[in-house]
This record gives structure tokens, C-alpha cells and sequence, in this order.
């Protein structure tokens, strides 16, 4: 744990490299003094590492002829044709996207607010970052799940239970703790199939509180992410499955997590 002479917003900037020089000895002191954040530090310019690598090439690509024309200037009677207007709004899209322009495509056709539509992405990245570690995959296995959820449940203020999945092949196999976007950390719940292939359960605070509970579907190339929130709580379920086949897994999340309140 931090003390309250370090803040949480500081170790972020240490690992982000842009902590203010005259700030480093202190926290450089503090992480020595203090392993588990120090371990953290660790995760999280690894995951910066991991993520610059998925997405930095991005930056090279050319860019849309559509989006090209959105960024002109409107036509001489000052009124945008349709095309511009739905470009345009494309680009505040990948804008709000963030990391490197990683853009999910709605697919139901439901348009969603910026929270939920930050949660699925959110989720969708750590599940690109940690799904394919090999070793360390989690930071906590299954083997201390009472531990686990107790550790996660604390750091998130709310009592947390990951789904059995077993009945539908997968066996958790551990979690880990990540930073969230500003409502405080988040926690992700890792399974695996006889096969090998890995779904994430990715769970946030939301501060907005909103009662929404109907799924909403997402995916990006081969990875599906269904998402919702709940109360206090946005839940994202990834995997590099069919919408289908995926759907049938969340509403058995979905169910085992309303039998649990």
C-alpha cells in the first residue's frame, strides 16, 4: 500500500516516465521501503512495453481518405454533407479510444455512452496484454482463489465472486489487480479451456452507479467482448470467441452474479 505521502497518481508518472525529476529520489526511496509497490510499478511499465508494441504501429499507417475529408473545412454554405458528418464523428471515436487507436466496433448497433464503451476497451486491452503470457499470466492463481477474492474485493470496496465456469470448460486460473481509468483499480479473472484458449472477466467501479444490466456486444478483429453494468459495478467478459459462443458464457456470468447479490 501507498502511504499518504506518495499518491497513487505519482507511481503512475514514475512508470509512465514523465514523474517530475525534483519528485523521483522520494519515490525511488518509498518503492524501495515498499516491494509490493515496487512490483507494481514493475506490472505497469511492462504493460506500457506490452501495449506501445500492439499499437505503436498504428502511428505509421496512412490515414482514411474519409477521415482526410472530415478534417477539411465544410462546403462554402457552411453546412456539412452526411459522409463528413459521420466521418467526423469517427474521429472523435478513435480519439476517445486511445491506445494507439484501438477502436471497437459496436455490434449490435446499439449505440453505447463513453463509460461502458471505456470499460469493453478497458478490457479488451488487458485481455490482449495478459492473455498470452505464458508464465505470468496472473498475479494470483487458483490454487489461493480464497485469497484472491478476498485481496480484490478489498481493493475494490465491494465483495467479488468469480463465476464457475466449469460447466461450460473453463476453469478460472487465477486474476491480478490493474490500474482503472481514474474510479480506482479493477480487477481482472482469468480461465482457461482443456484447449488453451483464455477468457477474461473484467470487473470496475463505476461512479455513475447506472442500473443498465442489458449486454452489449463488441469486437475487434477476432476478439469478442460482451459488456454491461451493473449498480456499482461494469462487468466486460473477453475472448477470442464467436458472438454466439461467447453470449452463452456471459449469461451464465450474468446469473451466477445476480444469485450472488
Amino acid at each position: 500500500m501507498t502511504t499518504q505521502a506518495i499518491s497513487e497518481a505519482q507511481l503512475h508518472a514514475l512508470a509512465d516516465g514523465v514523474l517530475p525529476e525534483a519528485q523521483r529520489a522520494a519515490i525511488e526511496a518509498h518503492l524501495r521501503a515498499h516491494p509490493e509497490d515496487a512490483a507494481r510499478v514493475d506490472a505497469w511499465r511492462e504493460q506500457n512495453r506490452q501495449l506501445r508494441a500492439l499499437f505503436d504501429p498504428v502511428l505509421d499507417e496512412a490515414v482514411p481518405p474519409a477521415l482526410r475529408q472530415a478534417a477539411a473545412p465544410p462546403a462554402a454554405n457552411g453546412a456539412w454533407r452526411r459522409p463528413a458528418m459521420q466521418a467526423a464523428a469517427a474521429i472523435v471515436l478513435v480519439v476517445a479510444g486511445g491506445a494507439g487507436g484501438w477502436l471497437l466496433r459496436g455490434g449490435d448497433g446499439v449505440s453505447a455512452s463513453a463509460s461502458p464503451i471505456s470499460l469493453a476497451r478497458s478490457a479488451a486491452i488487458a485481455h490482449a496484454v495478459y492473455t498470452p503470457e505464458v508464465r505470468h499470466p496472473v498475479e494470483v492463481g487458483a490454487a489461493q482463489e480464497a485469497h484472491l477474492v478476498q485481496w480484490l474485493s478489498k481493493r475494490l470496496g465491494t465483495q467479488l465472486q468469480p463465476p464457475a465456469l466449469s460447466p461450460l470448460g473453463y476453469q478460472l486460473i487465477g486474476g491480478r489487480l490493474l490500474p482503472g481509468d481514474g474510479d480506482g483499480p479493477v480487477a481482472q479473472f482469468m480461465y482457461e479451456d482443456g484447449k488453451g484458449q483464455r477468457l477474461t472477466l473484467y470487473v470496475a467501479r463505476e461512479r455513475s452507479g447506472r442500473q443498465e444490466t442489458a449486454f452489449r456486444y463488441t469486437q475487434e478483429k477476432d476478439l469478442s467482448v460482451f459488456y454491461w453494468i451493473d449498480g456499482q459495478l461494469g462487468y466486460a467478459l473477453s475472448a477470442s470467441l464467436p458472438k454466439q459462443a461467447l453470449g452463452k458464457i456471459a449469461d451464465a456470468v450474468y446469473a451466477q452474479l445476480e444469485q450472488a447479490r
